[in-house]
């Protein structure tokens, strides 16, 4: 039996190299943007999930903190899920192209036609 079959999923610093990739999977994040929410190097991530080496344990459980925080859930059996929130109508997107679709309706719903009244 291995260790990973021994310990709950609760465990904070509990975090596998399939489930970190199966979960920036499911969040569509990019190894820089993991790194990036972990406050941990890219390629801490990268050696991470290749197998390389195991980082120590607060870098791991920052790792997992990110994941979680951007909705992820890791079920007992350690397979990661994207929780939904359904008041707020689903994951909201976090991506640079989604945030200038935003301001671009925005600037259009504020922008109004100036009249101008010249005699």
């Amino acid at each position: 039996m291995s260790l990973r079959h021994c310990m709950p999923m609760d465990s904070p610093d509990l975090l596998t190299a399939e489930q970190a990739r199966a979960a920036r999977a499911l969040l569509n994040w990019s190894r820089v943007r993991l790194a990036a929410k972990a406050n941990l190097g890219e390629m801490t991530i990268n050696e991470f999930e290749n197998g390389v080496r195991k980082p120590r344990p607060g870098a791991v459980a920052a790792i997992r903190r990110a994941l979680e925080g951007a909705g992820i859930v890791f079920a007992v059996d350690g397979s990661p899920s994207l929780m939904r929130d359904e008041e707020a109508g689903g994951r909201e997107a976090d991506n640079r192209k989604w945030r200038r679709r935003e301001r671009k309706r925005a600037w259009r719903a504020s922008a109004k036609p100036v009249e101008c009244n010249q005699p």
